[in-house]
């Protein structure tokens, strides 16, 4: 049985770290939707602290709405918006300049679904990253079970039960607020570049 996970968007450090760890995962996509959770937000550095870049959503079914079915609304430019907020953040960090044109052409691709957005925001993350982890997708709503190894909550609730120590990396704004820990993905890559997979696999992770 594949280890589980949820969507993200721009997935935190954490998440990364883990599904770097396999050669093969799952994410789950038939799951009643929860609320106020990084499958639809991410938190960036900034100079004013950390910012939280939430997508709005839009629940067809109510609160029965599976994590398939939401759908991103776009009544206000919350893409350009983030994509602002991304580059007033990393446009000085060392290596923002060799990702940013993917990154943006994503973020600006008008998507229907969440999950499709955070699909190849993933998969954007995995290249750039050069991690080999092949994603899979539910075909039905998979229950927890003491057989599965399942990172649904642990590593995107906004209480995450994993506490692992990261290892402070340089960050454009940390003689102002020292390091923050456990952002998006996208600060790590930014401010490490190639060695940000270096970054990931020393991480003290036991699956």
């Amino acid at each position: 049985m594949l280890p589980l996970f949820s969507t993200a968007y721009m997935p935190s450090v954490h998440y990364l770290a883990y599904l770097a760890r396999y050669e093969e995962a799952s994410i789950e996509q038939y799951e009643t939707f929860p609320k106020q959770t990084f499958r639809n937000r991410a938190n960036i550095a900034t100079g004013n602290g950390i910012q939280t870049l939430s997508v709005p959503v839009i629940r067809p079914q109510g609160n029965h709405t599976r994590t398939d079915e939401m759908v991103i609304s776009y009544k206000e430019a919350w893409n350009v918006q983030h994509w602002r907020a991304i580059v007033s953040a990393y446009n000085a960090s060392p290596y923002f300049l060799y990702y940013r044109n993917e990154l943006e052409k994503i973020l600006m691709h008008p998507y229907e679904r969440l999950l499709d957005l955070n699909d190849d925001l993933l998969h954007f993350l995995l290249k750039s990253f050069k991690i080999d982890c092949k994603i899979h997708y539910t075909e039905d709503y998979t229950p927890a079970s003491p057989e599965l190894t399942d990172y649904r909550d642990t590593l995107t609730s906004k209480k995450p039960l994993l506490n692992i120590a990261l290892p402070p990396y340089y960050q454009v704004f940390d003689s102002r607020y020292g390091f923050q820990a456990n952002l998006s993905a996208i600060d790590l890559l930014f401010n490490l570049g190639p060695e940000a997979k270096d970054y990931l696999k020393k991480l003290p992770i036991t699956i």
